[in-house]
């Protein structure tokens, strides 16, 4: 990276905008501003940006208003609320074409084929200027809280360079895949890993309970032998304890785990585990808990069961 050029399409002057301060977006933002980045931002709650302002960052009535900035950042829930919030700035930028180099980054979890159109699109109506790098992440609020996410990148790899110093602020393993549309697929290859890792400890913690196990006992086992993992580590005490306060709603995973098999479908590679757990989560979101924690899976799992364990949690 040339950390001494300073164009406008060139992220180390350390300005952005950033498109969605929910759960993800909002800590993000803040790692930013911390990092002494300009950040201009918008969200369809306007007590979101003005919480960003109060950080010291920026707010924007509209998309459009950041068409400026050589580098945006989209933390919305899927690609079609991307399309949506975007459209303004592309029709802007068909009237009068931003700097070159400028900077889309998808951080979203979107489908894999779907962000290569949507990389295509900005590219024609910024007449080339502009070009899309996906940067989907996992670690979860407390991750974007800490600035210690795992960010998947797809895109060339100037453009992945140039934004380096960007995700580095809000993440700590970040890496370049591929092109535009391989970190999409990374973060679906993840989610099929954390959707169905989950889906089978709360399976056993359902298992253990109507068997007169303790399940952190068991989960505190399980953790020193094969079975451990990073899912266990954080999702195992949420699931013992029936806690499913929203650290990131599990509708999200039936999205997630559908890209999986989309992307299998494309690949010619037979996907069962996404299968079964593409089924798994449409129950959940079948029985109203898509709004809850994963871990709430849990809960789906007791209610197949029969259990009155499923209606037990006061979270």
């Amino acid at each position: 990276m040339n950390s001494g050029n300073t164009s406008p399409a060139d992220p180390a002057p350390k300005r952005a905008g950033f498109v969605g301060l929910g759960l993800m977006g909002a800590p993000m933002a803040a790692n930013l501003l911390t990092a002494g980045w300009h950040v201009k931002g918008w969200n369809r709650s306007p007590a979101a940006v003005r919480d960003l302002e109060a950080l010291g960052g920026a707010g924007v009535s509209q998309v459009a208003d950041l068409r400026d900035e050589p580098v945006i950042i989209f933390m919305l829930p899927d690609l079609s609320f991307i399309e949506d919030a975007a459209a303004g700035l592309l029709d802007a930028w068909r009237s009068a074409p931003p700097a070159p180099g400028t900077l889309v980054v998808v951080m979203s979890s979107v489908s894999p084929v779907a962000v290569r159109a949507f990389g295509q699109a900005v590219a024609d109506a910024s007449s080339g200027n502009a070009s899309v790098l996906d940067a989907p992440v996992s670690g979860g609020t407390v991750g974007a809280q800490r600035g210690t996410l795992a960010i998947m990148a797809g895109g060339s790899a100037g453009d992945f360079e140039r934004a380096l110093p960007l995700l580095a602020a809000m993440g700590t393993s970040v890496r370049r895949l591929g092109d535009v549309g391989a970190g999409s697929l990374a973060k679906a290859c993840n989610q099929l890993i954390v959707g169905t890792t989950t889906a089978a400890l709360a399976e056993a913690a359902e298992l253990a309970e109507r068997s007169g196990l303790d399940v952190e006992a068991l989960f505190e086992v399980l953790s020193g032998g094969l079975a451990g993992s990073r899912v266990l580590e954080v999702v195992g005490p949420r699931l013992a304890a029936k806690d499913y306060t929203p650290t990131g709603p599990a509708k999200f995973m039936l999205k997630d785990l559908s890209f999986v098999l989309e992307a299998a479908g494309t690949a010619g590679t037979a996907a069962p585990m996404a299968s079964a757990g593409v089924d798994l989560y449409m129950e959940l979101v079948a029985q109203g808990l898509g709004d809850q924690d994963l871990a709430v899976v849990r809960q789906a799992i007791a209610a197949l069961g029969g259990s009155s364990a499923a209606g037990d949690s006061t979270h």
